[in-house]
């Protein structure tokens, strides 16, 4: 690395006052950094942390509490363990996710590794994990060597390019409608069980006013603290109740506490069967990264201007970082299972933001949430995590699935993966129309001419047999019973 590149970010750096829009310094930004692979990388000399860079980090916070308390009360549902142990275990996490990895990897290694996350789609799929007989050590690690497999092959980015624009589209499309419906559903539901059914009709109609206004002004990225805020103060002043129940203090730090028989975890270390018995879940949680990752990279693609390569995330590199994670927090005894982090990427998107700024932010939000213990209990009230959810990922990602599709070819393929994810899940949705459309069967025949037996049936039909044997073999087919 010539010392000219390291320097190049502070020697075309300007203000922001020289900037009549707030939106053009902020380009400016995105086309001034070069970041580069595996060397170190600081703040203030590679890239800086700006306002906007907060309302990723809130979200990504946010999300962070809500999908690992998620997916830890899961696994402690069949374990039988207590409430106590998923808030131990949440707060542990959010340690090894704030104060190591993300720092770590996605500020200073890497900048275009996003940030390790969390897999929400498994989380319906640990109760046949636990029945299975499989363990939750066994199962990360698993997760980490097969995903080091793909990034080391490429297999990610090569995934992305193969899968044409209206299957994107599609995808985008279909995880955007879900989530939005499924996060309302779930909204309106709480909002029943406390006779309040009108507190859900009048924070839902007041964030759609606030979010087209700032759609309007171009203050997207404004979304998620602001419609949090008001919908939180909307909901508490129409009488719903909340209180901070969870105190200060620091979790266990000792991998053999949480590992043992009769501490943390309860269940011991995993033998050789424990291993095999989840094999499946883990092919299937690495196949089911590759459409996660994709919808990641393409909302930026579609939010940042051009020439901004250098700043973009990258597929493999988000792979590797997320299956290091997923090696080291098992290990350590947490009970996450990592992905590509959606709730920090798409609001970072919106705010024309790059991955490092936000992603210091983040570590010391998560850090802060884990000792100080009252945030967690904010985070996690209905009226603001439902709204974050709704205006900082799922709405985003629906708009930007039907940004993509504009041609009548790739509304063809667009239709078809969505009524595939919807007649299955969007795993074997992308898989399927991503064959499909590859051979030319929908979209775009020109595209599919263009491409080599390799591309347009072997690599697509090598994943979608994978994803099928996969899903098959845990019960997740539609009329054929699991194996496990």
């Amino acid at each position: 690395m010539k010392k000219s590149d390291k320097n190049f970010y502070r020697e075309n750096r300007k203000k922001s006052k020289e900037f009549e829009k707030r939106e053009e310094y902020l380009e400016h930004e995105l086309s001034i950094m070069k970041f580069r692979r595996w060397r170190i990388h600081l703040p203030f000399r590679d890239f800086n942390i700006e306002l906007e860079d907060w309302v990723p980090a809130l979200a990504a916070t946010i999300g962070k509490v809500v999908m690992v308390t998620a997916m830890v009360a899961a696994f402690a549902a069949q374990f039988g363990l207590s409430p106590e142990f998923v808030a131990e275990n949440v707060r542990f996490e959010l340690l090894i996710a704030g104060g190591i990895f993300v720092i770590l990897f996605s500020a200073i290694l890497n900048p275009r590794a996003n940030l390790a996350g969390t897999h929400g789609p498994m989380i319906p799929l640990i109760p046949i994990i636990a029945a299975a007989g499989g363990h939750p050590l066994a199962l990360g690690i698993l997760i980490g060597v097969f995903g080091i497999i793909l990034s080391l092959t490429k297999g990610g980015s090569k995934l992305m390019t193969l899968t044409g624009v209206g299957v994107r589209g599609g995808l985008l499309i279909y995880l955007g409608a879900m989530g939005l419906i499924g996060q309302i559903t779930k909204f309106e539901t709480w909002t029943s069980n406390a006779d309040s059914g009108s507190v859900s009709f009048a924070v839902i109609g007041i964030t759609i006013l606030i979010y087209a206004y700032l759609a309007r002004i171009k203050k997207r990225w404004l979304a998620i603290p602001l419609c949090s805020l008001i919908a939180g103060l909307v909901a508490y002043s129409m009488g719903m109740n909340f209180e901070f129940t969870t105190t200060p203090g620091l979790p266990h730090m000792n991998p053999f506490w949480w590992w043992g028989e009769t501490t943390g975890w309860q269940i011991g270390w995993p033998n050789f069967g424990h291993f095999i018995a989840v094999i499946p879940f883990a092919i299937l949680a690495v196949a089911m990264w590759s459409p996660d990752y994709l919808g990641h990279r393409v909302f930026q693609e579609l939010n940042y201007p051009e020439n901004t390569e250098d700043v973009l995330m990258d597929v493999d590199d988000t792979m590797t970082v997320s299956s290091l994670r997923q090696i080291f927090g098992s290990l350590l005894g947490g009970g996450n299972i990592a992905s590509s982090w959606g709730t920090y990427m798409i609001p970072a998107a919106i705010a024309k933001r790059p991955i490092p700024g936000g992603a210091v932010l983040t570590a010391l939000l998560c850090v802060l949430a884990s000792i100080f213990g009252y945030p967690m209990d904010l985070a996690m009230w209905e009226p603001v995590l439902r709204i974050a959810l709704i205006v900082g990922v799922f709405l985003p990602l629906l708009e930007a699935g039907m940004q993509m599709v504009q041609k009548h070819n790739d509304s063809l393929s667009a239709g078809t993966c969505i009524f595939a994810c919807a007649f299955v899940n969007p795993v074997f949705g992308w898989a399927l129309t991503m064959l499909l459309d590859n051979m030319g069967l929908i979209g775009d025949r020109n595209r599919s001419k263009e491409l080599s037996l390799k591309e347009k049936l072997i690599i697509p039909g090598i994943m979608f047999i994978i994803c099928v044997v996969s899903l098959a073999l845990v019960g997740q087919l539609p009329g054929i019973p699991g194996i496990f």
